[in-house]
């Protein structure tokens, strides 16, 4: 039996020990459970990226970690009870499998709010110590829980967890290998940071990057568990030594025993980019279309390094001290692409491909709408100012003036056939249309996938009647005109969103009516509408 309770010296060579009496591994069946919840409750703020990082995780499992889609679950933004009913699943099959002398192991990894020894699921809750008594009589030969979230070292905290990645973690893929593993972002007194320039988490992008190849520091194309986290801790410390909250120190607990090293990932049985052994040393960052650092490779000299990056186009980027390195690679399905220099050219810091630097965070998103214009006054949606469908295009910037404050442009035009309907002129034709340039201000609540907004607009609204054959003269009619708006913004995927929205204006028109001394009269009118907006 072996805990993390042991000198750093003691353990390493114990590691290299081991490692040099291991045996040829069996082959192992692997379960895979991947939770991510990017809310935590009415007293908490919600997450952005915690359901993203475990969608990554879960597609890195199956396309680099053996586990097939047979044996793995991904729950987004699902409560306690849903965690463990399909807990309960893969351990039923984890059973079966070794009711067949499988070896099994069952990997849980978890991103989002965790706070009073218990991970926050919405509104409900798994404390800690239930989740730790589960994985310890879990039917799987190597148990190993990943938990990306705020004081989560509260788990690792009764095995002697450790703010040191100095350890050496014996989760045996060979033939005697059993027991519990359990990583933690932070520590039990910590929070977890996340990052916009990385699109996710500080500990989980570094995980993540370190399974692609980053952790793999004996260049064998394999990365095991204590590669992967020796490289996250040492990352996720360094990034965030700076930030406001402080340093954040990942921790470990391990009750193992048996010969091996586990491997989480094999980068040989994929499709990839290679950075040849003649590639200049440094650090490398491959940037995805979308401005995020997908992976980041620690380049030595004379030594080949391979990054398992999924097909797709990718900005390469080395930061030198007076310039950048940058050029474009493209990744194919089951290829392996070798990065040439020659791809490379010299570029100013100004050409940084990574948009994490953006200020305050803000960000755009543009999209299309399509909605319904109309006056609350019937005698004057009849006769004067009409009904109409809209059509248009919109704009907005998020989190320019401060965090949740959406800064919108739009435009919309609509339009219809009609006749007139008075006494005199009955009959006479025309088309009417409509066009609207407008400005709002919002703020928006963001409740996970729905966020409910409200602010003020400011309209200049365009109205005319063309009559048919030039029987009368054209009319028009613009004026500016404040107003309300309120909606519902729903996101269906990373990037795309649905939204519903209200819009509540008035107007002031000069009404020339006879007998009448006022010439001014204040209408109301209403719009409804529908958008599919893209983030930027």
């Amino acid at each position: 039996m072996r805990r993390s309770r042991r000198q750093p010296g003691a353990l390493a060579l114990a590691l290299a020990l081991l490692l040099a009496t291991a045996t040829q591994a069996e082959p192992m069946r692997r379960f895979a459970l991947v939770i991510g919840n990017d809310e935590g409750g009415s007293d908490t703020r919600p997450l952005r990226y915690a359901r993203e990082d475990a969608r990554k995780m879960h597609g890195l499992l199956a396309r680099l970690g053996g586990v097939s889609p047979a044996d793995s679950l991904l729950l987004l933004n699902e409560e306690a009870q849903d965690v463990l009913a399909a807990l309960t699943n893969l351990e039923a099959q984890a059973q079966a499998a070794r009711a067949r002398g499988e070896r099994t192991a069952l990997l849980i990894y978890y991103s989002g709010h965790a706070k009073d020894g218990a991970l926050r699921l919405g509104d409900t809750r798994l404390a800690f110590d239930a989740l730790k008594r589960r994985l310890a009589d879990a039917p799987a030969d190597i148990r190993i829980a990943i938990l990306d979230s705020c004081r989560s070292g509260a788990l690792t905290r009764t095995k002697g967890a450790r703010r040191a990645p100095a350890f050496a973690i014996d989760s045996g893929a060979t033939r005697d290998a059993k027991g519990l593993v359990i990583l933690t972002s932070s520590s039990a007194d910590e929070d977890s940071q996340e990052s916009d320039s990385l699109g996710g988490s500080y500990f989980s992008h570094h995980l993540t990057s370190g399974l692609l190849g980053d952790a793999d520091r004996s260049g064998d194309g394999r990365v095991t568990l204590f590669e992967a986290y020796s490289h996250a801790y040492a990352r996720t410390v360094a990034d965030t030594a700076a930030s406001s909250a402080g340093p954040q120190h990942p921790t470990f607990s391990y009750d193992l025993a048996g010969n091996g090293d586990l491997v989480l990932t094999d980068l040989r049985a994929s499709e990839g980019l290679v950075v040849p052994r003649s590639a200049p040393p440094g650090a490398y960052y491959f940037v995805d279309p979308g401005g995020l650092v997908v992976a980041e490779l620690d380049k030595a000299p004379d030594l080949e390094r391979r990054v398992a990056l999924a097909p797709g186009t990718y900005r390469v980027k080395r930061r030198l001290e007076d310039r950048l390195r940058i050029g474009e690679v493209e990744v194919r399905r089951g290829q392996e692409t070798v990065l040439e220099e020659t791809r490379l050219r010299d570029a100013p810091f100004s050409d940084d491909p990574v948009k994490g630097g953006r200020a305050r965070g803000s960000f755009w998103t543009v999209g299309m709408t399509a909605g319904f214009h109309s006056f609350f006054d019937r005698t004057v949606r009849q006769s004067l100012f009409l009904s109409v469908p809209l059509v248009g295009a919109e704009a907005n910037l998020h989190d320019y003036f401060r965090e949740d404050w959406v800064w919108s442009f739009d435009v919309a035009l609509g339009g219809r056939s009609s006749r007139l309907n008075l006494e005199t002129l009955e009959g006479a034709s025309y088309q009417y249309s409509v066009v609207s340039l407008g400005t709002s201000l919002t703020t928006e609540w963001r409740l996970g996938d729905l966020s409910p907004f409200a602010g003020a607009r400011l309209t200049y609204l365009y109205m005319g009647r063309k009559f048919d054959g030039g029987a009368f003269p054209d009319q028009y009619y613009a004026t500016f005109s404040p107003g309300l708006v309120a909606g519902l913004r729903y996101r269906l995927l990373r990037r795309l969103h649905l939204t519903g929205r209200g819009r509540l204006h008035y107007l002031t028109y000069n009404v020339h009516e006879q007998g009448t001394e006022n010439p001014n009269s204040s209408l109301g009118y209403w719009e409804l509408a529908a958008l599919v907006t893209y983030e930027l």
